[in-house]
């Protein structure tokens, strides 16, 4: 995604790893497994940098804590994501880290490429590994069920709306909208404020209408593309992205709801959003805290329920995939420090209240308590997000009611070169009162099966 959660936003809240690229000095790309002596020394990123000096000092007290327990593993860690850009060289020139960052939209080519490891034995008998939502875990595997990665953390979409503004225009705040017909109403209710409050507003630009155009297609149970044996083919000209493309459309010339500005990017509707004006937009939770601390929102203003409709949620999220030069030993240190690190309920326990006792963010529903677990597990740590909340959770409650019955789908392969085609649509859609959707959908179907057969 071009902006998502989990990628950007949340960079300018204090409950994410900024992970910037560096040299993998001591990289373990030459497949060796232990240093002399036995002892394995593990090349690891996601340290977050100096700047984020409460997430850094943290991160080190982990690895040393680690290090205790596990004398016979060395962490050497780095800042730095998996940058697709510079992701070959790396691999090629032996500079890659022996566990490394990947967002869920890469791990499909990294394995179709064989550029991770099969991590399968060594995480046999991981500890907890039944009690992670079985379709994260799937993300990570090939169509043989072999395991290529690990989830770490995941987001999904909902729709954030102002509870000030609900109550103003009669509305119940206690009770978002549950279909895009609720919506449709609440907004034209919402613009009826005056004073140039919007309704409900969406992206188009920069790909990120292709983005929303995406999470809004799968809340009404559509799909963007779908594979026809090795090849992948549009999936949106249908009539879920009819209606996803006419109720924006008659929101935006018959209600007049969504406000004459369009063109808008993620900024544009946080800014809308923190200074009172705008009643809601589909987005994922970390949006609030954006919302808060740069656009000048109040926390209790802001609530999140599940997506309209709620036939499916646009997923995303990360996890850390292994060098396929690794050598054994090192991937089953590496399986160790992430279930250590990042699958681990006792630790993130302790990072739950280490956050509140540093009056940080904790109780939305982002890191530092990721969604990862299913079962008695994610109730526990439910329960302990609860006790140390400093955010009004009652706001989010029905977003993480919801949050395990709602299907969960990942972008679509090529997902930025798609959003590029949907873009046009959106913007068509949003600033052409003459918008032929049957029309857009037909070019946007096959600029995107180009997409796809090119390759």
């Amino acid at each position: 995604m071009p902006f998502t959660s989990s990628r950007t936003l949340a960079l300018a809240t204090a409950t994410v790893l900024a992970l910037v690229a560096t040299s993998a000095c001591g990289s373990s790309s030459d497949g060796g497994g232990t240093d002399t002596g036995g002892k394995v020394t593990l090349d690891v990123n996601g340290q977050p940098p100096k700047t984020q000096a409460f997430e850094r000092k943290l991160f080190d007290k982990h690895v040393a804590r680690f290090e205790k327990a596990n004398p016979d593993i060395d962490i050497v860690p780095h800042e730095g994501f998996m940058d697709p850009k510079t992701f070959n060289a790396k691999l090629a020139g032996g500079k890659l880290e022996d566990v490394f960052y990947v967002y869920f939209t890469d791990v499909r080519s990294l394995i179709e490429k064989k550029q991770a490891a099969d991590i399968t034995q060594a995480v046999e008998d991981m500890p907890r590994r039944g009690d992670i939502q079985d379709p994260l875990m799937k993300i990570f595997q090939d169509e043989q069920g072999r395991q290529y990665g690990l989830p770490t953390s995941n987001y999904s979409m909902g729709l954030i709306y102002n509870r000030a503004l609900f109550k103003k225009a009669g509305l119940d705040p206690d009770q978002a909208p549950k279909t895009w017909a609720d919506v449709r109403k609440a907004a034209k209710k919402i613009t009826g404020l005056g004073n140039n409050t919007v309704g409900y507003a969406d992206f188009s630009a920069n790909n990120q209408g292709g983005w929303h155009f995406t999470a809004e297609l799968y809340s009404r149970g559509g799909r963007v593309a779908r594979q026809d044996g090795d090849r992948w083919k549009a999936a949106f000209n249908t009539a879920e992205g009819k209606a996803t493309l006419q109720d924006l459309h008659d929101m935006r010339w018959k209600d007049d709801s969504m406000g004459s500005k369009q063109l808008l990017q993620v900024e544009d509707v946080q800014r809308m959003m923190g200074s009172g004006k705008l009643g809601m937009y589909v987005s994922a939770a970390d949006n609030i805290t954006v919302i808060a601390k740069q656009f000048g929102g109040k926390y209790e203003d802001y609530a999140l329920a599940p997506v309209p409709d709620a036939k499916g949620t646009l997923l995303g999220g990360e996890g850390y995939m292994f060098n396929p030069k690794a050598s054994p030993e090192k991937i089953k240190a590496g399986v160790k420090w992430v279930q250590w690190r990042y699958l681990n309920p006792d630790l993130i326990e302790k990072n739950v209240a280490d956050y509140a006792k540093a009056d940080l963010p904790v109780g939305i529903p982002m890191p530092t308590v990721p969604d990862i677990f299913e079962g008695s597990v994610r109730d526990r740590i439910e329960k302990v997000k609860q006790d140390n909340a400093n955010m009004p959770t009652g706001n989010y409650q029905a977003f993480m009611d919801a949050a395990p019955k709602v299907p969960g789908v990942i972008e679509p392969p090529k997902a930025q070169q798609v959003y590029a085609v949907l873009d046009s649509v959106m913007q068509a859609v949003l600033t052409k009162k003459d918008a032929d959707i049957d029309a857009l959908l037909d070019n946007a179907e096959d600029k995107v099966n180009a997409v796809y057969g090119a390759s």
